[in-house]
């Protein structure tokens, strides 16, 4: 999510993922307010065991 205020919209989204047994991870990363934690997230991303299909 890009802000706290982010939280109530994506909120389903993540009780559904928990409901299918998804582990989840929730963060607030901005990419306008703080790039470095953004440009550090997607970094480690393989390495924290994302993955994309």
């Amino acid at each position: 999510m890009g802000s706290t205020s982010d939280l109530p919209v994506m909120q389903d989204a993540i009780d559904v993922l928990k409901e299918l047994g998804i582990e989840t991870d929730v963060d607030v990363v901005s990419a306008h307010r703080t790039p470095e934690k953004m440009y550090d997230f997607g970094k480690n991303a393989i390495r924290m065991g994302l993955l994309l299909s």
